[in-house]
């Protein structure tokens, strides 16, 4: 059975669907929350592919959690060995910086449903394939990234312009399509806009189930090329 690890950084930003779509592959899924001390593991080449998920600190909390600067190295190890890499929001932003790009406040905060349009270079990636010029998706973030130098700029957005990139095998992306309902009310039951998320939430579901479900299979056929092209090297299937 293949290995997937997914990195969280707070108990409540789980991987959502994603995590349902990998165990439905039959993917042995290992989570690491890094908050609860969790450690990351010596060889990223352990795995079919990486997975960072989102949590509220910035990557430059590394004094406060120096777990994130561990984290930094794991995912540079990560890209240089071609490991299939995908980061969701505040794990987007951990990629760039092992990309040796910038993240900074963004001009706007971005909070709730907003659409992203996926740039030229984008709809020629094989991520994004089947998925529509226009998706709308779950934003939470006040930091953004630079598109790392040699990077592909995949998608962009009225607020915040650089919401996905890919650099080699690995992709950040500044959104979330992995949401529940279950975890938007754990996020916001205490806020005054848990309604109106919830609304919105109930209004796309069809439709971002389908975008996420597009998306992560295309993610996973990435990684299945590369297992492919690992083993006609000699390697084994589990490394590849």
């Amino acid at each position: 059975m293949e290995k997937a690890l997914i990195i969280t950084h707070v108990e409540s930003e789980g991987p959502g669907t994603l995590g349902e779509f990998l165990i439905s592959q039959d993917i042995d899924v290992q989570r690491v929350d890094l908050s609860q001390g969790g450690i990351l593991p010596s060889d990223p080449m352990e795995y079919y592919a990486i997975i960072t998920m989102g949590g509220p600190m910035s990557v430059h909390d590394g004094d406060r959690y120096p777990f994130l600067n561990d984290e930094i190295i794991f995912l540079r190890k990560a890209i240089d060995d071609n490991i299939p890499l995908l980061g969701i929001c505040l794990g987007a932003q951990l990629i760039a910086r092992a990309c040796d790009a910038w993240v900074r406040k963004a001009n706007k905060k971005e909070l709730g449903w907003k659409n992203i349009f996926i740039t030229e270079e984008g709809e020629n990636d094989m991520l994004f394939q089947g998925i529509s010029k226009v998706i709308s998706v779950f934003q939470w973030h006040e930091d953004t990234f630079d598109i790392p130098q040699g990077a592909t700029f995949l998608a962009t957005g009225w607020d915040c312009e650089n919401q996905a990139f890919r650099y080699g095998n690995a992709f950040g992306l500044q959104f979330h399509v992995e949401v529940t309902r279950g975890m938007l009310y754990q996020w916001f039951e205490r806020s005054p806009e848990l309604d109106k998320i919830l609304r919105g939430f109930e209004e796309i579901e069809p439709d971002l189930i389908t975008v996420a479900r597009t998306l992560y299979s295309n993610f996973l056929w990435l990684s299945d090329i590369r297992k492919r092209a690992w083993a006609g090297r000699g390697g084994s299937g589990q490394q590849g």
